[in-house]
């Protein structure tokens, strides 16, 4: 009888502890906005922690205040979705709080190089991205004082794996142009007055697979694709989606809710790069896109990323904390 009471205690201890973070081997999701508990237009960046520790930051855009960023920690792998300036980053903040939720104060200038080489670079961070996208950040970590051994080239159906995430890249149906400011300023000119700009292949979403089993759907600008859901249901089993949805530029609230709810079909999903001041004192405001959004997802979590509150979810997609 005391064996089985002694048996019984243990079992309901190790119930407890694993309802704690440190021992749920939780995956930590970080918004990194313009504005602390806000959802704001400009916001991007996402820095994911799995459980053993490794860091990956995706698209750190124009909120990251660079690598002397404070929020950000240890950054292992730098993930970019596009070449275009709001992920790449032609711009930045130089503190959280600056202007608006609506129109942040973004007046640092970080072409040529980018946001992104900066942070590559005074992070010591590792990338990798598809396309030629690769080949043209190298030279702009290279400019920025790294090496262009810290980027490297992941192709559609491939794979690479840092401390214990497994990173895939997937189509997005989008344009990749790289801006005027990015480039030398003769090529530039001729690019602008052709109305033109550089190509460097198409862009990529990302699926990231955690040591604790959660697997991850970075939608990037895409609109609607059959990928999302052969390749990103079918193959991958993505169990939570971070969909971009701010209309004009990627799939509207609409669309992005026709892939979450008939093609990919996650157990938990995250809105994403909506171009709007979607909260107010970290409540959605009802008459927002994100609203619009949240309101068509049926049976499956919302959770709205409020800039600075870290999201910690299981294996299985469901948040156990901060959501």
């Amino acid at each position: 009888m005391k064996l089985l009471f002694r048996s019984f205690i243990s079992a309901a201890i190790i119930s407890l502890l694993y309802t704690f973070p440190a021992f749920a081997q939780t995956v930590k999701i970080t918004p990194l906005g313009s504005h602390d508990g806000e959802f704001c237009s400009r916001d991007r960046a996402m820095l994911f922690e799995d459980p053993d520790g490794t860091t990956l930051l995706f698209d750190v855009g124009r909120t990251v205040a660079g690598p002397g960023d404070s929020r950000l920690g240890n950054v292992d792998v730098v993930l970019l979705s596009g070449m275009h300036g709001d992920h790449f980053g032609d711009k930045r903040i130089e503190k959280v709080g600056d202007g608006t939720c609506a129109k942040p104060k973004t007046e640092v200038q970080t072409v040529p190089n980018s946001n992104t080489a900066e942070i590559i670079v005074g992070k010591n961070a590792q990338a990798f991205l598809g396309g030629e996208m690769h080949k043209f950040l190298q030279n702009k970590v290279k400019a920025a004082g790294g090496s262009a051994k810290q980027v490297g080239v992941l192709r559609f159906g491939g794979e690479r794996k840092v401390g214990g995430v497994r990173i895939a890249i997937v189509p997005v149906t989008h344009s990749n142009g790289i801006g005027s400011g990015f480039l030398d300023k003769e090529l530039g000119d001729l690019l602008n007055q052709n109305g033109l700009t550089a190509y460097a292949g198409p862009d990529n979403g990302y699926i990231l697979t955690f040591s604790n089993g959660l697997v991850v759907y970075l939608s990037g600008d895409s609109g609607i694709f059959a990928d999302q859901d052969v390749t990103v249901r079918g193959f991958y089993g993505a169990e939570l989606a971070i969909i971009n949805a701010g209309g004009i530029f990627t799939s509207g609230p609409k669309e992005a809710a026709y892939s979450i709810s008939k093609l990919i079909q996650p157990k938990a999903v995250i809105p994403h790069h909506m171009n709007e001041a979607a909260t107010e004192n970290g409540k959605l405001k009802p008459d927002s896109k994100t609203a619009i959004f949240n309101g068509l997802i049926k049976d499956i979590p919302v959770h709205i990323p409020l800039s600075g509150r870290t999201m910690e979810f299981d294996g299985n997609g469901t948040c156990l904390s901060g959501c």
